[in-house]
């Protein structure tokens, strides 16, 4: 099944989304409660998208009859205050999220591959991500060149180098 999904840039009244989005991209393995939501407000999720829109944030999302059903951002973190899968002040870190029953139905993949051109155009070198191994997530990115940067017992951080065009 083919959805005719529109990727598109993230719009300056649509940034209060991207809290469901990253509520929504917390991997619960099967099995195991849902948080409150209320945990995307903790210092290490917050910064995923506390005062989104610097110059050097980007999103695009998902939009599907006009409901937007998937988002995947970057955001440049520092040393002081890293995101989960940091290696760098100057490497972006990616954040993707697709509402649930949209999932695996390539949506992912198409939103990875308009970053990555995106990404490209701005001249980044490389994205980097976490994500834990269990997460069907994580086969995505090995297909799509991540490799691993760093790991622990249940996630990886992982780094894509980006081709110049």
């Amino acid at each position: 099944m083919d959805l005719k999904v529109d990727i598109r840039e993230l719009k300056n009244d649509e940034i209060s989304h991207l809290d469901n989005f990253l509520y929504d991209a917390i991997f619960i393995p099967e099995g195991q409660k849902k948080p409150d939501k209320e945990i995307i407000k903790l210092p290490e999720l917050s910064g995923y998208i506390k005062d989104f829109g610097k110059d050097t944030d980007h999103c695009l999302v998902a939009e599907l009859n006009g409901k937007l059903i998937g988002a995947i951002w970057i955001r440049i973190f520092s040393e002081d205050e890293k995101g989960f899968g940091f290696i760098d002040s100057k490497t972006p870190e990616l954040s993707m999220s697709v509402v649930e029953n949209y999932r695996k139905k390539g949506i992912g993949t198409k939103m990875l591959k308009a970053l990555f051109d995106k990404l490209t155009q701005k001249d980044y070198d490389q994205v980097s991500l976490s994500v834990d191994k269990s997460n069907y997530a994580y086969k995505l990115y090995l297909k799509f060149g991540f490799q691993t940067f760093a790991s622990d017992e249940k996630s990886v951080t992982m780094m894509k180098k980006l081709k110049k065009i």
